[in-house]
């Protein structure tokens, strides 16, 4: 990947002062999950991350509060979950439904994903997820949206052959954006445009906020070629 500075496609890094007990996970859990790749290592296979290795890896980027991440987890417990999320206040969340739910198969980049995706194996992911990335409305900020070429790129270069990859929009220029660029990248092709969450694609509670909102949700399932 390039060395040049990123443009952030996030917003804030912290968000309300977090409680005391909250802002312990911070010290105590955090420290056992959170995922450091020291600079000029060799590309990690990331199996390699978790005590016992999973049958294969997933990974989250942007998991907000961490419903969906755990969800999965809790789901397939064979099955190893990396998160990436820059934001404090939705890292702490994701490791209270790991504490609370006795999650053993969940690792996080507490930081912009793609510096991870740039340093993880080439073929090394089974399943990657963005829901709901921040759709920057405003035409002068668009360079900020996550789902950009260099992204895909990226991406696709960690996907394994076949690995699915699941996209979620409820702004309507986002999701046309997304059609502009995702279906057209030679290694990706579209699978499936659901207007209704699949099973096995639990609600996020910033979904459930948007569709309360009146918004109409977009879910697409991609495929690495």
């Amino acid at each position: 990947m390039t060395t040049q500075r990123l443009i952030h496609s996030f917003g804030r890094r912290r968000g309300r002062k977090l409680r005391a007990g909250r802002a312990a996970l911070l010290d105590t859990l955090l420290p056992q999950l959170g995922i450091a790749l020291p600079a000029g290592e060799p590309p990690v296979d990331p199996r390699t991350l978790f005590a016992i290795a999973p049958r294969e890896v997933w990974l989250e980027i942007g998991f907000g509060g961490g419903e969906h991440l755990a969800w999965q987890a809790g789901r397939n417990p064979d099955v190893g979950l990396i998160g990436c999320e820059p934001y404090e206040n939705g890292v702490v969340a994701l490791l209270g439904h790991v504490r609370d739910r006795g999650l053993a198969n969940i690792r996080i980049w507490n930081d912009d994903a793609r510096p991870l995706l740039g340093r993880l194996a080439p073929a090394s992911i089974a399943r990657a997820f963005v829901l709901f990335p921040d759709p920057w409305p405003k035409a002068r900020h668009h360079k900020r949206r996550l789902i950009q070429a260099p992204f895909l790129d990226a991406l696709a270069r960690v996907l394994q052959p076949g690995a699915e990859f699941r996209l979620a929009s409820d702004h309507a220029d986002y999701v046309e954006w997304m059609l502009e660029r995702v279906p057209v990248h030679p290694d990706l092709t579209l699978a499936a445009r659901f207007e209704a969450r699949p099973d096995d694609w639990p609600e996020t509670r910033y979904e459930a906020w948007s569709v309360g909102e009146g918004r109409r949700p977009t879910y697409f399932s991609f495929v690495r070629r």
